[in-house]
């Protein structure tokens, strides 16, 4: 997703920018929307061609996933692919204790799969799932080698977003950064209830 994705604010490593991205993260909470549809656009403007909708959603699902294939192909000479790198940013831009369901939300991942993931990041020594105020939860944390692996993973992410934006203008970027937070708001107020009035209206992408 261009600049302005959600993965939360400073927590999207799948995010191209400070969009905090996206789900779907990342990188932005990065959710590919591509399939939300034309309907969305019409109501939400009436003065926007559904075709021009339908690109727009279609677009930032592209941009996502080429982002973050971008990235893996990028990092995979330091031994690390996306299981790896894109949970250690999200625990890294965590603005608060991370717990296993807080990441399991941000990655849009059950519960089984988290744990899997954990076990094989800490295997790794690259966290430690500690206990907190709850004993029943355990608080995620970077060992010293995570940090490390976050930092070099951290540069590489600053140099594709410094040379992917490089000659676009700076005011195109706050605008459609603008736009796709406004997006994603109408999204999350909604809550799944985008066709709630449409009475069977056409939805498709």
């Amino acid at each position: 997703m261009l600049a302005g994705c959600r993965i939360i604010p400073k927590t999207d490593p799948i995010c191209l920018g400070s969009i905090s991205s996206l789900p779907s993260s990342v990188f932005e909470n990065i959710i590919d929307i591509s399939s939300i549809g034309k309907s969305f656009m019409s109501r939400t403007n009436t003065t926007a061609k559904p075709d021009v909708g339908r690109a727009l959603l279609s677009l930032s699902g592209q941009i996502n996933r080429q982002w973050r294939r971008a990235l893996d192909r990028r990092l995979q000479p330091l031994g690390l692919t996306e299981a790896t790198w894109l949970p250690l940013l999200y625990i890294a831009r965590a603005t608060q204790p991370l717990r296993q369901k807080d990441l399991a939300a941000l990655m849009g991942l059950d519960s089984s799969s988290v744990v899997r993931l954990l076990d094989g990041l800490q295997t790794a020594g690259y966290i430690q799932r500690l206990e907190g105020t709850d004993r029943r939860e355990k608080i995620i944390h970077l060992t010293d080698t995570g940090k490390q692996t976050v930092s070099s993973v951290e540069q590489v992410v600053l140099e594709g977003r410094r040379r992917l934006f490089l000659d676009i203008d700076g005011a195109d970027l706050e605008t459609t950064r603008s736009v796709m937070q406004q997006l994603l708001g109408t999204l999350e107020s909604l809550d799944g209830a985008l066709w709630a009035d449409t009475d069977g209206a056409d939805s498709h992408a």
